[in-house]
């Protein structure tokens, strides 16, 4: 691995990596590998988090939640890991019409089959302690949806959870499809998914796939959330984890994800396009990477 901005003074700089990691995606530059040594634990990875979002030009819409592997649960003292949904980067489905996803070459993409929440009540700021039946009360809609999952950095993954925190969760977008009609009266009712890529299935899955189901995720979204400063705000929206599993997809490849009978949403991945404006830090690290 290269080195990078975080090297050299003998410490771990949040704030360098983080300009790393935005200037890459705003270039559509994968990266050859983490700028400098990995974060050492879940909370300097969110504090490249932290650092990235006062860099990045968008609002936050929402937040992807994604299930830690069990092994590395205990290590971590965490069994989730959640990332910012930016709004410029939330697209509704549209029937029968593939949703772009810009993917950046030599980077990592996929798509993932999710059951999202949309919120109809503030969070409490202070609020740390939730039930399932308080999370459950500030939901106001379940809604069928894709996350794009994609960074500049092609071995996010298999860095690892501290890793994945720090680049925006490894999220590039959400993709909505239609509100699952009934899923709070009969939550044993809500439609299975399936997510296939260039007409394979890739992946199928229940809200039982998720651990807990999808206002476990909430929960630990809740806590996350209030405890960075950041309460959940009515209308953001939560995408609750891979039902599906995750499908790797590159440029020219098609998704299409369903969910019982509602109807199907419909990606293609494309290849994404360099910022037209902004600054250009990238200039400055382009060697390194």
């Amino acid at each position: 691995m290269r080195g990078g901005a975080a090297e050299g003074s003998g410490r771990f700089d949040p704030a360098a990596v983080a300009l790393r990691f935005v200037d890459a995606r705003r270039a559509a530059r994968a990266m050859t590998g983490f700028p400098g040594p990995l974060p050492p634990d879940m909370s300097t990875g969110y504090a490249v988090q932290e650092a990235a979002l006062a860099l990045w030009r968008d609002e936050v819409a929402g937040w992807k939640v994604g299930k830690i592997p069990e092994p590395l649960q205990q290590e971590l003292g965490a069994d989730r890991v959640a990332g910012p949904v930016f709004a410029r980067n939330v697209w509704q489905a549209t029937p029968g019409t593939p949703t772009p996803l810009p993917v950046i070459p030599g980077g990592f993409a996929a798509v993932e089959a999710e059951y999202v929440l949309r919120l109809g009540a503030d969070a409490p700021a202070d609020k740390m302690d939730w039930s399932h039946g308080e999370a459950l009360a500030l939901v106001d809609d379940m809604l069928a949806g894709v996350e794009f999952a994609g960074s500049p950095l092609s071995t996010i993954n298999e860095l690892g959870p501290k890793v994945v925190a720090a680049d925006f969760g490894n999220n590039a977008g959400l993709v909505l499809g239609e509100p699952i009609p009934g899923w709070r009266e009969r939550p044993d009712g809500i439609p299975p998914c399936e997510a296939y890529v260039d007409g394979r299935l890739a992946g199928r899955g229940t809200p039982e796939s998720i651990p807990g189901g999808p206002i476990a995720s909430l929960i630990f979204l809740l806590k996350l959330c209030a405890a960075r400063g950041r309460p959940l705000r009515a209308g953001q929206l939560v995408t609750t984890g891979a039902a599906s599993g995750i499908h790797d997809i590159e440029a020219g490849q098609a998704a299409r994800i369903t969910f019982g009978e509602l109807a199907e949403i419909r990606c293609i991945a494309v290849s994404a396009a360099p910022e037209a404006s902004g600054g250009h830090e990238h200039e400055r690290y382009a060697a390194q990477d």
